[in-house]
């Protein structure tokens, strides 16, 4: 999470969405970095809703906007597969090394994940909370330009990412049975990427 206080925006960092090289290229240019622990680093909209913004609201008399960049959904749980598939998972609970893809998928559509697929949703980060607090600024993971120029704008700084924390590439299949599923389980992770301009 990154916190640009004169400019009144806070930048969410969704896992697996290449936030990781805008904290590295921003951090100097940030009031407040919050790198470690990953509870607070990856801060969904709920957590921030109840602990930084009482805090910016309380002590510093100012309410902020928020920025959170979504990934493709396919593409969000195609990455987590192959984060967890680095050579220093072979054999850890948590690996991804000997199942496929589609398995993968199949098992995160399961009433109780097992714990290789147990990465959580960008659908419940990024969700709404009741008090009327919403993410202001959402981006496309796969459209960097836009969140640039927006950066860019507001911070008023040139901004050079290089890719960090990047998974394996491999080519992923996912069988047309259980790309429909997850489009049906889950279809409130489409609904919500779609609607992001």
């Amino acid at each position: 999470m990154l916190v640009f206080y004169k400019e009144r925006l806070v930048f969410l960092s969704v896992p697996k969405t290449g936030t990781t090289a805008y904290e590295t290229a921003l951090r100097d240019r940030a009031d407040i970095v919050v790198s470690d622990p990953p509870e607070l680093k990856h801060a969904p909209v709920y957590r921030y809703n109840r602990f930084f913004r009482p805090m910016f609201e309380k002590a510093c008399k100012t309410e902020m906007e928020t920025l959170a960049v979504m990934r493709e959904p396919i593409s969000w749980l195609g990455s987590w597969y192959r984060y967890r598939r680095r050579p220093f998972m072979a054999g850890k609970p948590n690996s991804t090394h000997d199942i496929s893809f589609d398995a993968f998928v199949d098992a995160y559509l399961k009433g109780e994940r097992p714990g290789f697929a147990n990465v959580g949703s960008q659908a419940k980060f990024l969700e709404p909370r009741p008090n009327g607090l919403r993410v202001t600024h959402m981006f496309r993971h796969e459209a960097p330009d836009k969140l640039n120029r927006f950066l860019e704008e507001r911070l008023k700084t040139r901004i050079e990412t290089a890719r960090e924390n990047v998974s394996p590439e491999m080519v992923l299949e996912l069988s047309a049975k259980t790309e429909a599923r997850y489009r049906r389980k889950c279809a409130e992770e489409f609904a919500l990427y779609d609607s992001i301009d």
